[in-house]
């Protein structure tokens, strides 16, 4: 398999950017290295906030990196505060257009609201990394656009 054969393109003509995202007090990053992985992997570009990261910063940093998506990986129990100060940051900053998925340890009925706050998908532990992978393919790069 060449670098050819992993390549995901976004819109743009790019590879798919991708921000990955710690907020708040959570000091376990192990799972999103991983992830960071399999996205380079996957032929996407990778920006990692690092640990404890505010949600403007987050938003800022995605908008100034100019991503095609939003990942955050929570596992403080804190997701439904954490992805609303997101939102809300997104929002205020015009950049509602920027899609944003979550990972963690999130209870089923969390996310039906995380869901209806505009967040597009959960994947909780046990999610495949190509099921996360081809997600963002699909919806960064939908098959019409291709």
């Amino acid at each position: 398999m060449t670098a050819a054969d992993t390549d995901t393109t976004s819109r743009r003509g790019n590879r798919i950017r991708v921000l990955l995202a710690k907020p708040g007090l959570d000091g376990h990053d192990r799972g999103v290295k991983v992830l960071a992985h399999a996205m380079r992997d996957a032929g996407m570009e990778v920006i990692y906030t690092g640990l404890r990261q505010p949600a403007a910063a987050i938003v800022a940093m995605a908008v100034q990196e100019d991503v095609d998506i939003i990942c955050v990986s929570i596992l403080s129990g804190a997701h439904n505060i954490l992805f609303e100060q997101i939102m809300a940051s997104l929002k205020d900053a015009g950049a509602l257009d920027i899609p944003v998925l979550g990972g963690g340890v999130i209870p089923q009925q969390d996310i039906v609201t995380l869901k209806e706050m505009g967040v597009r998908e959960i994947f909780t532990p046990g999610a495949r990394l190509d099921e996360i992978t081809d997600y963002i393919e699909n919806l960064v790069w939908p098959d019409d656009e291709a």
